[in-house]
C-alpha cells in the first residue's frame, strides 16, 4: 500500500532529510568519537548514548527516504469553496449541537488528538469535495453512521503549525 502525500509533503521531508545529513549527522558522528575516546566502552555510558542518538538518527532518515520512494502524489488542490486537503473545517454534529474544527491533512500526518483528520478516515471521506452549508452523512461502518453540517471552510494550507510539524 502506497502513502498519500501531497508535493509539499515530499518536499518538507526531502528538507528534513537533508537537514539530517548535513547538519545532525557530522554532530552525532563526532560525539560518538569523543564519547569513545574517553577509554573502557564496556562501562561507557555516554558512547552508548551517542551511539543510539546516531542510529535513531540513520532510522529516521532511512523512513522518510522509504516513504518518499513508495509515496502516491495526490493533488492538494481544490476549489476555493470547497473542502479538500489542507482545509479546515469547522462542522456541526446535528445530533447534539456541538461543534468540532478540524484539518483535513494526508494520511502521514493524520493526528486526530490535535484536529488532524486524514482524508482516509470515515470523517474526512465524507467531508471532501463538501461545501458549506452542507449536510454530510459519515459511515462509520455499514450499521452506524451520523450527520454532520458544514459551518465553516477555511483555506490556509501554510500554516506556521504545519511547517514545525514532522512526519
Amino acid at each position: 500500500m502506497f502513502n498519500q502525500l501531497t508535493q509539499k509533503d515530499i518536499e518538507a521531508m526531502e528538507a528534513e532529510i537533508e537537514e539530517r545529513k548535513v547538519v545532525i549527522r557530522p554532530k552525532l558522528l563526532e560525539a560518538v568519537k569523543e564519547a569513545r575516546a574517553h577509554g573502557d566502552l564496556s562501562e561507557n555510558f555516554e558512547y552508548y548514548a551517542a551511539k543510539k542518538e546516531k542510529n535513531k538518527n540513520e532510522s529516521r532518515i532511512r523512513f522518510l527516504e522509504r516513504m518518499i520512494k513508495t509515496a502516491e502524489i495526490i493533488p492538494d488542490e481544490s476549489a476555493e469553496d470547497e473542502i479538500g486537503i489542507n482545509t479546515r473545517v469547522t462542522v456541526e454534529f446535528e445530533e447534539d449541537g456541538t461543534t468540532e474544527t478540524y484539518k483535513l491533512v494526508t494520511t502521514m500526518r493524520g493526528d486526530s488528538l490535535n484536529g488532524l483528520v486524514s482524508v482516509e478516515s470515515p470523517i474526512g471521506k465524507a467531508l471532501l469535495s463538501h461545501k458549506e452549508g452542507d449536510r454530510v452523512f459519515v459511515e462509520v461502518n455499514p450499521s452506524f453512521g451520523y450527520y454532520l453540517i458544514v459551518k465553516k471552510i477555511e483555506k490556509n494550507p501554510e500554516e506556521a503549525e504545519d511547517k514545525l510539524r514532522s512526519f
